[in-house]
């Protein structure tokens, strides 16, 4: 099956919107997306769906295009690092309303930052350009098995892909995702391809999970298509530089507290509408997942004021040394493994608040229920803890300065 036979066409209306957003407009926008998308969410949860009517509200409000830096048209959300709270807060609206749809999202964000760091100045414009006039859809799609991409140099200065990618999340819905692989001296590439300007073949067989099915992500063949040099990005091995690369983890951590948040709505809504307020256990574990559920807005605004001290943009100038990218690392890996414990707490709270009937039809907590027990399951949780160790146990300042800059 092609991307092509996928692809459902999107209804534009007032697409076009005056930028750069304040953040309180981003965050009002956001938040009628996200109630639109939790109302919507039963109607895409099912294999083959894709979230069309979700992304056409996220065209109209204006949210493909903050990304941007407010030079191209957009609000800097993602790639300015003084707007990386409303970032979060962003995300974590979004993962409210559906966390398949968030995770979608968070790959268009993460695709601009990328470009916008690493590419040169014609490709920051052409793929500005795309997003702020054509409302073109940006994705990373990294996964792969034992088959994966390659880039191999044609002799007209053109390069042919052959492979495929696994966990393509967005198939149907983005437009211009990075497809990184190997070139012949076995160093990764990032590029872009233009999906509506090739062809490639996408199978959904290979997605049956329980949860975030309206994700869309298939495994897609590239074999065969051919880029322009300019579709490249950035130099060999940019996409595994630090602290881009792990420090973006507290965009999906985001996503993933928006989910809590979700669950703590509908448990509430639920024991108000069978008038279990009054109970004293309730009320107990009520108490604990607010605390929680604070605790990881906490979180979000930590991660914010690391980035934001750190330097202008996201992760710093690309051309220059960046000699402390090992705390913004450890802080981001702090904060995704503490919101995976919050998330799995509010779980657990709130499957024992509601009981075997709030898990039915027609309430929606156990489809939010499977879709943040799969989108927890990111990566490396081992890994990503001792790194936090092991920068805690090199350091020699006090536990008051573990998080500041050398020079605080």
């Amino acid at each position: 099956m092609s991307i092509a036979d996928i692809t459902r066409p999107f209804v534009v209306l007032n697409a076009s919107q005056p930028c750069p957003l304040s953040p309180e407009e981003i965050l009002e926008r956001a938040a009628e997306v996200a109630d639109f998308c939790s109302a919507h969410a039963a109607a895409i949860d099912h294999q083959g769906m894709l979230p069309v009517e979700e992304f056409d509200h996220l065209r109209r409000s204006g949210l493909l295009t903050v990304p941007l830096r407010q030079d191209l048209g957009g609000a800097g959300v993602g790639i300015e690092a003084e707007a990386t709270h409303t970032l979060l807060r962003l995300l974590r609206q979004i993962g409210r309303g559906n966390l398949a749809v968030g995770r979608i999202y968070e790959g268009h964000i993460n695709g601009l930052q990328l470009v916008q760091t690493f590419g040169t100045q014609e490709q920051i414009e052409r793929y500005a350009s795309d997003v702020r006039d054509r409302h073109k859809v940006f994705g990373v799609w990294n996964a792969e098995a034992s088959d994966g991409v390659r880039l191999i140099p044609l002799e007209d200065g053109r390069y042919r892909l052959e492979g495929s990618k696994t966990f393509c999340s967005g198939v149907g819905c983005v437009d211009r995702p990075f497809v990184n692989g190997a070139l012949p001296d076995g160093r990764w590439q990032m590029c872009v391809v233009p999906l509506d300007e090739v062809v490639t073949s996408a199978d959904p067989s290979w997605w049956q999970p329980p949860g975030m099915k309206a994700t869309a992500s298939y495994k897609v063949d590239f074999s065969g298509v051919e880029l322009e040099a300019r579709s490249l990005i950035g130099n060999p091995d940019d996409y595994h530089r630090q602290p881009w690369l792990s420090g973006g983890a507290i965009r999906f951590a985001a996503v993933q507290l928006g989910g809590a948040e979700a669950l703590f709505d509908e448990t509430r809504k639920y024991l108000q509408g069978l008038k279990r307020t009054s109970d004293p256990y309730q009320a107990a574990r009520l108490g604990q997942m607010a605390i929680a559920l604070e605790s990881g807005n906490l979180w979000l605004q930590g991660a914010a004021a690391q980035l934001a001290q750190y330097a202008p943009t996201f992760g710093g100038n690309p051309d220059e040394e960046q000699p402390e990218a090992i705390r913004i690392i450890a802080y981001a890996n702090m904060m995704r493994t503490a919101i995976e414990q919050i998330c799995m707490d509010m779980m657990q709270l709130c499957e024992r608040s509601v009981g075997t009937r709030g898990l039915m039809p027609p309430y929606p907590i156990e489809r939010i229920v499977r879709d943040l027990t799969l989108y927890l399951r990111q990566p490396n949780f081992d890994a990503v803890l001792a790194n936090v160790g092991e920068y805690a146990l090199n350091q020699t300042r006090s536990a008051e300065g573990l998080w500041k800059t050398q020079e605080n």
